[in-house]
This record gives structure tokens, C-alpha cells and sequence, in this order.
């Protein structure tokens, strides 16, 4: 093997090497937001989407249960840019079985 293929294939077990790190990254990380992090409110994300969502997953509401509600309800006018309908909120709730619904988190008109 002269030269020129000993680097050729140096830098190809170095695109390999960078190529099974990029698979093996975890998804990026969030920022806590409201004690929980921001990206697993995704889980939630269907709940609350069309006209007629489907009912919350056990994790959506493990999610909702830990999360900071007064904080995360101040965030619920941002909702129709995510194609997502506050006024789903409340029922959301619900239906995981948090009855106390804070004032920022009622329903609206949205």
C-alpha cells in the first residue's frame, strides 16, 4: 500500500468515525422551562392539535403532572403558531387528572 492510499483510507475511517458519532448524539437538550424540560411537551402536542384530538397519552400527562402549570399556561397565546388550539387546555388537563386548573391556563376563544 503506497501512501496515497494510506491516507485515503485515514480519511475515510474518519468519515466513518464522525458519521457513527452523528448517529449516536442524543437529541439536543433543552432548557428547563416551568420544571420540566421544554421538549417534552411534544408529547402533548396531538392533545391539542385539529378539531378533534385524540385523548393524552399516559406520558403527556406525566409531563402536564410535573410540570409548573401557572408557569406554563403564561406561554398558551404562543399555541396557534404551533397549529395547536388553547382552548384544548383545560380539557387536556382534565383528562389527565389535574383539577386544579390555574386562572392563565382557562379557556379562551383561541
Amino acid at each position: 500500500m503506497d501512501k496515497n492510499d494510506t491516507r485515503t483510507l485515514v480519511k475515510y475511517a474518519a468519515l466513518v468515525i464522525v458519521f457513527v458519532a452523528l448517529v449516536l448524539i442524543e437529541e439536543p437538550t433543552s432548557i428547563p422551562v416551568c420544571n420540566i424540560n421544554a421538549n417534552t411537551l411534544e408529547k402533548c402536542r396531538s392533545a391539542v392539535t385539529g378539531n378533534n384530538p385524540p385523548p393524552p397519552g399516559e406520558a403527556c400527562c406525566i409531563v402536564l403532572q410535573a410540570a409548573n402549570l401557572e408557569c406554563i399556561c403564561k406561554f398558551k397565546s404562543h399555541l396557534p403558531v404551533l397549529a395547536t388550539k388553547s382552548s384544548k387546555v383545560p380539557d387536556l388537563l382534565s383528562k389527565c387528572g389535574i383539577t386544579t386548573v390555574p386562572p392563565a391556563c382557562q379557556a379562551s376563544k383561541n
